[in-house]
């Protein structure tokens, strides 16, 4: 019986024409064969599980075919089969994670110079390049930059900056793009057929998605996932056999966090950690979604084409219109720190809870970032009227009764006004200094500010034009600032008081539409102690 060979090797490609996703390398490739214009060295860079490597021996393979066909091996020939077995001395593939060293490189510059006795070009295919110290590096310079005529370098590397600029100007640079999600799904469902896997096309979406664009990481992920599967593969059963809580799972969490149902989302991530989910894949899949919904609310008619697929387009669209970009920025954060922090913690599960209470519980962080998460959820909230409305019932109409005229009153005399010129001017700016948001930033020398400061004998007005303005500084720890500011620019004790000057608004239902949302939601509306 033989051994079983894993499929990312079964079926690695054999001509240039069975990569897929890199068309542009390829048909270069393939015509700098045709053409015979080679260059001497050559410089693979890309992600993992692109196709560097493989390119690599079909490119040694193509410059020794006997019979080339439109530039790619015959696979058919001596030196085809010598190289597919490894039998052909000539071309080595060489791995430098494990022959770093300058000796290494050294016997290798030896031997290069003799001509090669199976096939017409001697191929070093060096592998993980970057991995070289500097001193092999040096002695590499040299032959790659004065090859004998026999002699063809493949350099491949996942990072490129590592690569001295040496090297790098004395090859020809291929780049390998990530191979997109649909190619991958093609390629599996190819090798699916060729297994007899009874592969559901969910399945090999997600499997796809999950391969982050290497086709080696979505056929090993089809190989670990069809042996531990009896009968059709399907998307369920890809999420049980990983480990990872599946689209429904993570829609259905982030939609209790957007309205913010603790209890619901902790329950779920329970159940899913019953089931032994990986809680770091978890977070990731939040993460992800969370990036989706953001894509989604800065880029809403290119952004479908831009989503992960870790839920379904219907319900992105959907819970992105119920989440503001702070709180998705301030979500991503959050997810982000935990996920980092799970290397050095000791109770990952807590660290998880906790991420996830955090998120759906705004208020219980008066940072910066979750306030203005809050505020920027409000003003979405009232910009696309999600806000509740309220009836207002309408009085029937009685007969008019006539009235007698009230005696004429006299005309009240304008208010007090001690301001001296330039005083408010000053003092806003000395104020808005020493606040922290959202106070700071009514203090403004517009003439169209929210806020005026008016002085009367010692006593300062600060006139507000809206109650939400009004309620924000009218608090002992700003009209302390203000007052302390203010006697020191006027040399006197001075004493700060808050004004509402708001104009009646019981025949404004807009307003009082609004005032009623602040006064239901006053965990956003009242910031304490900020």
């Amino acid at each position: 019986m033989s051994a079983y060979q894993a499929l990312y090797r079964k079926y690695r490609p054999q001509t240039f024409d069975d990569v897929s996703g890199q068309m542009a390398v390829t048909q270069t490739l393939k015509h700098q064969i045709q053409t015979g214009k080679l260059s001497h060295a050559y410089l693979f860079t890309g992600s993992r599980g692109t196709g560097k490597t493989s390119c690599a021996k079909i490119l040694a393979k193509a410059v020794n075919c006997l019979h080339p066909d439109n530039g790619n091996p015959c696979n058919c020939c001596e030196a085809c089969r010598a190289i597919d077995s490894g039998s052909c001395m000539d071309v080595l593939e060489i791995d430098a994670a494990s022959n770093n060293g300058v000796d290494n490189v050294r016997d290798l510059r030896d031997d290069a110079v003799y001509t090669p006795s199976q096939v017409r070009m001697r191929v070093y295919i060096i592998d993980e390049v970057h991995m070289l110290s500097l001193s092999a590096f040096n002695a590499l310079l040299k032959i790659i930059e004065e090859p004998p005529e026999h002699l063809l370098f493949i350099l491949a590397t996942t990072e490129l900056h590592k690569v001295p600029a040496t090297i790098l100007s004395r090859c020809q640079r291929f780049s390998f793009r990530r191979i997109s999600q649909e190619d991958i799904a093609a390629r599996l469902q190819y090798v699916a057929y060729q297994e007899n896997i009874d592969l559901d096309d969910s399945a090999a979406r997600v499997i796809s998605r999950l391969a982050d664009g290497g086709m080696r990481d979505g056929l090993s992920l089809l190989d670990q996932c069809a042996s531990a599967t009896v009968g059709e593969l399907t998307a369920e059963r890809v999420y049980a056999c990983l480990g990872i809580a599946g689209e429904r799972r993570c829609g259905e969490m982030m939609g209790y966090i957007a309205e913010h149902d603790t209890a619901s989302a902790l329950a779920l991530f329970g159940d899913l950690y019953a089931e032994g989910k990986d809680l770091g894949a978890l977070l990731d899949e939040l993460a992800c979604l969370v990036r989706d919904l953001l894509v989604m609310k800065t880029a809403p008619g290119a952004g479908i084409s831009m989503l992960s697929g870790v839920a379904e387009d219907h319900e992105v669209q959907a819970l992105s219109n119920r989440l503001g970009s702070g709180e998705l920025v301030r979500m991503m954060n959050l997810l982000q720190t935990t996920m980092a922090g799970f290397t050095r913690s000791e109770s990952r599960r807590m660290d998880a809870e906790l991420c996830i209470v955090e998120m759906c519980r705004p208020e219980l962080s008066l940072d910066e970032q979750s306030l203005n998460a809050r505020l920027t959820r409000l003003e979405e909230m009232i910009k696309t009227g999600m806000i509740p409305a309220r009836t207002v019932p309408v009085k029937e109409e009685e007969p008019a009764v006539p009235e007698e005229e009230p005696p004429a009153q006299e005309e009240a005399p304008p208010p007090r006004d001690d301001t001296p010129p330039g005083f408010w001017l000053e003092l806003a700016a000395a104020v808005k200094r020493e606040l922290k948001p959202p106070a700071s930033g009514f203090f403004t020398a517009s003439p169209n500010s929210l806020l005026q400061g008016v002085l009367v004998g010692d006593r300062l007005e600060l006139r507000c034009n809206n109650t939400f303005a009004a309620q924000t500084i009218d608090k002992p720890e700003i009209l302390e600032v203000v007052s302390r500011k203010a006697g020191a620019q006027l040399g006197r004790p001075i004493r700060a008081v808050v004004v509402d000057t708001t104009a009646s608004h019981q025949n404004n239902p807009r307003m009082e539409q609004l005032l009623a949302f602040g006064r239901e939601h006053s965990d956003v509306v009242r910031i304490k102690n900020y």
